[in-house]
């Protein structure tokens, strides 16, 4: 039942407790849904019982990524962490820095093709 489906020569409260009733059933069908695909978690599902153990570690490609990130122009690096690590937008990065968007994408640009250019090294030595 929807609301153009009202007939104003009909009595209007059976009209409504249909509506209520089909919208209470409908999210109890949403609920028991969503929980059969739900599993809840507790610290027993954990893989250590100790907090520190369960950190994410670093992979060596992370690793070679932030010494490469170490080794840009400063500007470039800048750059590099507040739009791409700090997910800044370019008007805040602009704001932030006091440069313009161009020269922030311009910079972006060329960190970029240095980080590849140094990590493809990294990964295929002479």
């Amino acid at each position: 039942m929807v609301r153009n489906a009202y007939d104003p020569n009909r009595p209007f409260g059976p009209w409504l407790v249909a509506i209520a009733n089909r919208r209470i059933i409908d999210r109890l069908r949403r609920d028991t849904r969503r929980k059969a695909c739900e599993v809840a978690l507790s610290t027993d599902h954990e893989t250590f019982a100790e907090p520190a153990a369960n950190l994410p570690r670093e992979t060596p490609d992370e690793v070679a990524l932030a010494q490469a990130i170490e080794r840009l122009p400063p500007d470039q690096r800048q750059t590099i962490r507040m739009l791409k690590l700090n997910e800044m937008s370019l008007k805040e990065a602009a704001a932030a820095s006091g440069r313009s968007i161009p020269a922030l994408k311009v910079a972006t640009h060329r960190a970029i093709k240095s980080l590849r250019r140094m990590l493809k090294q990294q990964s295929n030595p002479p």
